[in-house]
């Protein structure tokens, strides 16, 4: 069933618009009919009253068709205006379409198919103008929409970068900090070994052991300071791509086995079995043999500190041959599964508690990792909680020069200008 259109008349003639009456009558459209003899009763209709189509006379007593159109428009009236007239004027019908009318009648031309003709075409292209204009006017929308959040995020972008570069600025004078004291402390702490160690060379039958004892303490504590200063310029060499690695040609069970025995001590002392495997036995490989073996000092000294009972196995053979690889295994602690990504970020470790079993820096690791990314290698590792853990280092057995060094990604950026280690 077609809806009933509303349908407005506007001429000061009762005998024309009794005719279009008499014609809209008879055609086969449902229809509801409202006239208006001038201009300003035509305007006011328009303003209170939804029409579907407006047919208005050219000729009206106050205002001509013309102004009529133009005003309608001006005021938004968006509704279809068919103006008739009995002039034939083709200036005329232009002017009235540049104005905004939908379309043209000669009155001569009046028929009940003409004009539910005209008025089908004139609802037909106004809907589809509507169509255009919502169209249009969704489009502009959108369009504020998306200007409103390009600005929105730009805004966001732009406070993310100040508050980026305020972090890594607050990260660089911690970093210089961390960096300028662990050269201030290092004079101090070589004299306090230097010292120690003279102590117990020089002192032997002039200290009592309870004596000897203090000193040897106050020994071991300046090397574990010291060790923890030499992680420190490690990382921040590291993180400043300063660091440079230094290949030569070596014998890779020597530095393995010979790595292994300074470390077995630390494994008597808790009665953990140590063993070493590496085959072949007379590997060569070209290779920082110095930081490979910081490498392997890390892995051991955390393998055997976070051990209670059981043991450490050093496993290393050629995984191809071109390619070594180097595991080792413990029967420690283990890790939990959401920590294993966490583990090789700088001063991450296990146990985070102020009231932890096995103290650290948590630098071993980071700086292992990022020495095993320099040796155009990668690291890996498998652990369960309370089975133990196994790291899977996988290096070339020739490195390719010169070895760039490697600025990491990190914001631990350091200005190290000092390239010598504490010894």
């Amino acid at each position: 069933m077609e809806e009933t259109l509303r349908v407005l008349v506007v001429d000061d003639d009762e005998v024309d618009r009794m005719a279009v009456r008499r014609a809209l009558k008879k055609a086969s459209l449902p229809m509801e009919l409202s006239e208006a003899v001038n201009y300003a009763e035509a305007i006011a209709l328009l303003k209170t009253n939804p029409f579907d189509c407006v047919f208005l006379d050219y000729q009206l007593p106050d205002q001509d068709g013309l102004i009529l159109v133009r005003d309608a428009r001006q005021l938004g009236l968006l509704v279809p205006l068919v103006v008739l007239t009995g002039q034939g004027d083709e200036q005329i019908a232009v002017e009235l379409m540049k104005a905004g009318a939908t379309d043209y009648l000669s009155k001569s031309r009046i028929t009940p198919e003409r004009l539910e003709q005209v008025l089908r075409n004139a609802i037909r292209v106004y809907r589809a103008e509507m169509k255009v204009v919502v169209a249009n006017q969704q489009l502009r929308e959108s369009n504020e929409l998306l200007k409103r959040q390009n600005r929105e995020l730009e805004l966001q972008r732009q406070q993310i970068q100040l508050q980026n570069l305020k972090l890594i600025e607050a990260s660089q004078l911690k970093s210089q900090f961390l960096a300028t004291m662990s050269h201030e402390l290092r004079t101090p702490l070589n004299a306090i070994i230097g010292f120690s160690q003279l102590l117990l060379r020089r002192s032997k039958g002039t200290l009592t052991t309870s004596q000897m004892d203090m000193v040897e303490r106050i020994l071991n504590n300046g090397k574990h300071l010291l060790e923890l200063l030499n992680d420190i310029l490690d990382l921040s060499k590291i993180e400043a791509g300063r660091l440079e690695l230094k290949p030569e040609p070596f014998n890779l069970n020597h530095i393995v086995n010979a790595t292994v025995e300074e470390l077995r001590s630390l494994a008597d002392e808790k009665h953990l079995s140590l063993q070493v495997k590496v085959e072949p036995p007379d590997v060569q490989v070209v290779n920082d043999p110095s930081r490979l073996r910081q490498v392997l000092v890390n892995l051991l000294s955390n393998a055997i500190k976070f051990t209670e009972a059981g043991g450490v196995w050093v496993n290393v053979s050629l995984f191809s041959s071109d390619r070594i690889t180097i595991i080792v295994r413990d029967t420690g602690i283990g890790i939990a599964q959401e920590q294993l990504k966490q583990i090789f970020e700088p001063f991450r470790q296990v146990d985070q508690t102020t009231t932890r079993k096995h103290p650290g820096t948590g630098l071993g690791l980071a700086i292992t990792d990022s020495l095993v990314q320099m040796m155009q290698g990668k690291i890996s590792v498998e652990s369960q909680v309370g089975k133990g853990s196994t790291f899977r280092v996988d290096l070339p057995r020739q490195l390719a020069f010169p070895c760039p060094p490697m600025a990491s990604e990190t914001l631990f950026n350091l200005n190290v200008n000092d390239s010598s280690e504490v010894s």
